[in-house]
């Protein structure tokens, strides 16, 4: 029997509830009988078109023994329950067609478990060889018609003998992977919404004497005024905190959420407890989990597939909490002692520990917030779920992210990209991760990182400072429409600092700035001359920088001004005001009042985070990107080649030009000889060659005397064949190849990222590029705009556009090079590394001289194929 353990998986349902989906297995007869026994007569007949009223013995051991090839069935479970099943059977041996069917249990109809059963049957059905699904539905089962119908994929029908027969290819389609996503979206969104807006919280581990974390937890509830019911649980006191106390959640109505402190060990009697009270999902602000080692990490899977299996949703462990600040919540399910400031900034952290810090600094600065979630350990819920939540929140205008891990980064780099279409996302990726985290999942790196943000349109910063002094910006005010910066000030130090950082950050100071008002000018007249340069159609940003030590009024009442009176200003301001940091307490102003104003105390820090804007909004306003259809691609071949290298075990001696072929990316020639048979195969290859020196690290080092160019003849062959034999020794294996045209020097590399999947990487040869690790990278799919930036992202791109009266290469040849690279890595797994080096750009087209690859076997992707969580 084939291994298909990797086919299970959970996912959520339309409603944000999860159920686990796994292939059959011959123990499920008895709760297939029973899954049976609870469909009414109707579904019955829509799925058997009889009434069947019993499934007989033959047919209930065919149901569940399959091979897992030719005949294929999934189980939907649910609270220990088979809900629903689906399943294919390939018509005939070898054929590569294959019917499909699948029954839903009725209380679970209308939830999206067929589209789910589609998907992970289309998946499995391609892994076999499967090309095409059908169908026979009777005309008056519109609920599944409309499953097939809603799912994208070309589908024809035709209706015969009272049956309307479906058949379609099941290779995925713009419209099947946009229908999917939408649906992922907002199943997950759907999700995390039934967590920040519970009807009821029942808080878990609350003492009666008021001590404690738990306790603490319950305070936090009830001072934020949250406006549902609340309800603690403890095993013997019938108050808790001032509240009624229950010892289970057992026979309690429209508890939605649950706030759980106990030790770890009693964490499973509570999710017992809260699944049989119908509860949507648990924060477990509980330690004792991975963070603590082995034993943790295996007692947080056990929680976590005993959330899933009831159909919960789990944050945490090990987590600060989650707050809701919309006045009609009010939830503070946190460890903070104040619920948030009310805003329009939603803020993710990973960090418990230093979640309360990122809360109080938010609330020193004035930045209102309108939900919180510190994932802890993120067992379940993570930054993604956050993106997906607040991707159509309309409390939310911009997005805040601390993050230490990345799960699922592949997924990661697609909804950031979505979100960030539509509002602002800014995020710092600690670089210090607790080692007891590799228990849970693998940490950021710099090359992941970087092309993971790259290509999102998120605003990268670098410390939890800068992550604020962004979020200011972006929380409330109007994006910059280009680089022009007015300065205005009242201390020219500032308006001539202002002017020498501006260039670092892609900023320049706009034609009549900066503009000095001195020292002795008016807090009013100050205020106004800020106005006057908002208003300038020549700027697109405004810094204000105003020194207090020179002033005579007061500092403070500066700042209010402009808050109050700039709130609706067309453009964004940055007001810089050195001075001590107990300048920048926020007032406590209202809900409604205008956001807070973007202070800083230096001026570097406010160019720096205007700039970082001032490019997150020249990247919003570029158009979006797609995958392009690239000529000369022959996929099903390059699976094939791809399959016979990865069982061969292929290097660097040409074994990867095949595969690179057929992407339509020729590899110039190359032979591999040594001794006498060199001069021969130069002869063979054809006049003028290159003798390049094959053994590492000295291939393509021709400042090391390793490669020796336009032989012309087979007495120069030898006679340079001797020369590197004295410098490489006796015997030294060499690289034949023809002379190409001379070009600049690049280097193509794609690396499997065990954080971040494949990236691709370019930047130009040579040692002094390698040292300074002046390589570019972006994550795959490329689209096109993807591979024209990466072309000119690395330093030393002026080479590549006619630095010094050079010649401009072909950057479209590029571009389209890096687009076959990262299709191919794309739709080939199993290649773990590829290095095209060098790469000769030329004024027109290119030549790859060398390409080396290394494969492994084939692990599915993360965010490929079906939903899963």
């Amino acid at each position: 029997m084939n291994d298909v353990s990797d086919r299970a998986a959970d996912v959520l349902l339309s409603d944000g509830t999860t159920v686990h989906l796994r292939p059959i297995r011959p123990g499920d007869a008895d709760r297939i009988v029973a899954l049976h026994s609870r469909f009414s007569e109707r579904t019955r007949y829509l799925r058997y078109f009889s009434a069947y009223p019993r499934i007989p013995q033959r047919d209930l051991e065919r149901f569940v023994n399959v091979d897992h090839h030719d005949r294929e069935a999934f189980v939907v479970e649910h609270a220990g329950e088979l809900i629903a099943v689906g399943r294919y059977e390939r018509l005939g041996a070898g054929s590569h067609q294959a019917e499909v069917a699948f029954v839903v249990e009725d209380a679970h109809q209308g939830r999206g478990i067929g589209s789910v059963l589609i998907e992970h049957l289309v998946a499995a059905a391609g892994d076999e060889g499967i090309t095409e699904f059908e169908a026979d539905v009777l005309p008056v089962n519109q609920a599944m018609l409309r499953v097939f119908m809603a799912a994208g994929f070309h589908i024809e029908r035709e209706f015969a003998d009272g049956v309307v027969h479906l058949w379609f290819p099941i290779a995925a389609t713009p419209d099947s992977m946009r229908v999917q996503r939408s649906r992922e979206q907002r199943a997950e969104a759907r999700s995390i919404a039934r967590l920040l807006n519970p009807g009821g919280v029942a808080v878990y581990g609350a003492r009666a004497d008021g001590s404690g974390i738990g306790a603490a937890l319950l305070s936090h509830l009830r001072g934020a005024g949250f406006a549902g019911s609340l309800v603690p649980v403890h095993p013997s006191a019938g108050v808790v905190g001032g509240l009624p106390a229950v010892t289970s959640l057992s026979g309690t109505a429209g508890i939605d959420l649950a706030v759980v402190a106990v030790p770890a060990d009693a964490v499973p009697a509570v999710v017992a407890d809260c699944a049989a009270a119908g509860v949507h999902g648990l924060v477990v602000v509980s330690a004792g989990f991975a963070e603590s080692g082995p034993a943790g990490a295996e007692a947080q899977a056990a929680l976590l597939r005993a959330v899933r299996d009831h159909g919960m949703r789990l944050v945490g462990p090990n987590c600060l909490g989650i707050a809701n600040t919309d006045p009609g919540v009010r939830l503070n399910a946190t460890l903070a002692p104040l619920l948030p400031r009310a805003g329009r900034v939603g803020f993710f952290s990973q960090s418990a520990a230093l979640g309360t810090a990122l809360l109080a600094e938010a609330d020193r600065r004035g930045l209102g917030l309108s939900a919180f979630v510190s994932a802890g350990n993120r067992a379940d819920v993570s930054g993604n779920d956050a993106l997906q939540y607040w991707r159509e929140d309309p409390h939310t205008d911009a997005v805040l992210l601390y993050l230490e891990t990345f799960g699922n980064p592949r997924k990661f780099a697609r909804i950031a990209r979505e979100l960030a279409r539509r509002k602002p996302v800014a995020a710092v990726a600690s670089p210090v991760r607790p080692p007891a985290l590799d228990a849970v999942t693998v940490g950021p790196d710099a090359r992941g990182v970087a092309a993971l943000f790259a290509s999102s349109g998120v605003i990268r910063v670098d410390t939890v400072a800068e992550l604020f002094d962004v979020g200011l910006l972006i929380a409330g005010h109007p994006l910059p429409t280009g680089e022009r910066i007015a300065v205005v000030t009242n201390a020219a130090a500032l308006g001539v600092l202002t002017v020498a950082k501006a260039p670092a950050a892609g900023l320049r100071v706009a034609e009549g700035y900066p503009r000095d008002l001195g020292p002795t000018v008016s807090d009013v007249d100050f205020v106004r001359a800020v106005h006057a340069a908002l208003d300038d159609e020549r700027v697109d940003a405004v810094v204000a920088a105003y020194a207090p030590a020179l002033a005579e009024g007061d500092t403070l009442g500066v700042a209010e001004l402009l808050r109050v009176s700039t709130a609706a200003a067309p453009r964004p301001l940055a007001v810089v005001m050195p001075a001590d940091p107990s300048f920048a307490v926020a007032p406590a102003y209202g809900d409604d009042d205008p956001p807070a104003l973007a202070m800083y105390p230096a001026i570097e820090e406010a160019v720096r985070a205007l700039g970082r804007v001032a490019r997150y909004a020249a990247w919003r306003r570029e158009p979006v990107g797609a995958v392009p259809a690239l000529p000369g691609v022959d996929a099903p071949r390059g699976t094939e080649i791809a399959a016979r290298l990865a069982a061969a075990g292929a290097g660097d001696r040409g074994e990867a030009d095949e595969l690179l072929a057929a992407y339509g990316i020729p590899v110039v020639p190359s032979r591999w000889a040594a001794g006498d048979r060199v001069a021969d195969v130069a002869a063979e290859v054809g006049f003028p060659v290159a003798l390049k020196v094959a053994t590492k690290p000295w291939r393509h080092r021709i400042d090391l005397g390793a490669v020796r160019l336009n032989l012309t003849s087979p007495a120069l062959v030898a006679e340079a064949y001797l020369e590197l034999e004295r410098l490489f020794g006796l015997g030294v294996e060499v690289v034949v190849q023809p002379m190409v045209a001379p070009g600049v020097a690049c280097v193509v590399e794609v690396v499997d990222d065990p954080s971040f999947g494949p990236v691709v990487g370019f930047g130009l040869g040579g040692e002094a590029a390698d040292l300074l690790g002046d390589r570019a990278w972006r994550p795959v799919p490329l689209t096109d705009r993807d591979a024209a930036a990466l072309v000119r992202a690395p330093r030393a791109a002026p080479l590549l556009t006619g630095y010094r009266g050079a010649a401009p290469v072909d950057l479209d040849a590029l571009a389209d090079l890096l687009l076959r690279i990262g299709r191919l890595v794309d739709e080939q797994p199993s290649l773990s590394s590829l290095t095209l080096n060098p790469v000769l750009a030329r004024p027109t087209g290119l030549a790859v001289l060398h390409a080396s690859a290394d494969f492994a076997p084939h692990q599915p992707r993360p965010d490929s194929g079906p939903r899963r969580l």
